[in-house]
């Protein structure tokens, strides 16, 4: 066994080694990065045979999927005995949200806007669930009941506010800077509205985890298997989205100089340019739609991490 094989193995066992197992989420993950670039709806049956190598069994896949329905994540649809399954609207906008940022790391030139959401009139109930959203699409608390993203445009944040019947009791503000270069009073706000500091230790953990794996791949990578190079896409994706998620995306002048972030983007570029080719053959083999075979990856694949050879 080679020493990329063995890397990858150990990413299957510290995965295996969690527990509660998030078998959903790891879904969602093949999803996103598998499934949507290429039609978005696959047979159930190709996916226990997708996830059966990582340690998720057949029933955890059909109990996982059936709760992914529940919460709108996927929707399901009968063809003869078989069941297909694809991301509802709701997935398909929360994986435009959070897979953009994955793929394509890189800011534009911040305006010193920002976009403010006043949960100040929401029922309690209401207005933890809108919290709780906001702040997983990367929004700050600048004060009680006002939350905050630099990027984030009022038009999409609406659009969350909309899907959750909260739209006509939440206030939706743009701000104007007069001056946005004034960054140290900026800093000190974002150091006390995200923790930075919990994040880059998380995006350190990454870059230890699957350092190994590039080294591995730039020593011995050709003779890691299709099946291999699936494995280890799913898993990168898997736990660098899982930072992401955590990670408000804020522009770089709002930044620490020597931020981490940057570092996980560009491993995760390395890795995905060099073992993605593989990867695509073993989902042609194993990937089954209601037409037939998995068709080909869209455009939009090819342009992630800067572009796809």
């Amino acid at each position: 066994m080679s020493f990329s094989s063995d890397c990858v193995t150990k990413l299957v066992n510290d995965f295996q080694a969690r527990r509660p197992i998030r078998a959903g989420s790891l879904i969602i993950t093949v999803y996103g990065d598998a499934i949507v670039p290429r039609g978005g709806a696959v047979w159930l049956g190709s996916l226990y045979q997708l996830l059966a190598p990582i340690g998720i069994n057949e029933r955890l896949v059909r109990t996982s999927v059936y709760r992914l329905t529940q919460d709108t994540w996927l929707q399901g649809e009968k063809v003869g005995r078989r069941s297909y399954y694809s991301l509802s609207n709701a997935g398909q906008r929360r994986f435009e949200q959070a897979f953009k940022r994955v793929y394509h790391g890189q800011q534009a030139q911040w305006t010193g806007k920002w976009t403010l959401a006043m949960l100040t009139q929401l029922e309690p109930e209401l207005r933890q669930k809108v919290r709780d959203e906001l702040e997983w699409l990367g929004f700050g608390s600048f004060a009680t009941g006002i939350l905050a993203h630099p990027t984030l445009s009022c038009n999409d944040t609406t659009a969350v506010l909309q899907d959750m019947g909260a739209s006509e009791d939440t206030i939706i503000m743009q701000t104007e800077s007069s001056n946005p270069m004034v960054i140290k009073p900026l800093r000190l706000q974002v150091k006390e509205s995200w923790n930075l500091d919990e994040l880059a230790k998380s995006y350190k953990l990454f870059l230890e985890k699957f350092r190994p794996l590039w080294q591995a791949l730039a020593n011995d990578g050709d003779l890691l298997s299709e099946e291999e190079c699936f494995i280890a896409r799913v898993l990168l994706i898997h736990e660098y989205r899982k930072v992401q998620l955590r990670d408000p995306q804020l522009p770089d002048e709002l930044l620490p100089a020597a931020w981490e972030g940057r570092n996980a983007y560009q491993l995760s570029r390395n890795i995905y340019r060099a073992i993605h080719q593989r990867a695509e053959r073993w989902l042609d083999k194993h990937l089954e739609t209601a037409e037939g075979p998995l068709p080909a990856p869209n455009t939009r694949f090819y342009q992630r991490f800067g572009g796809l050879a």
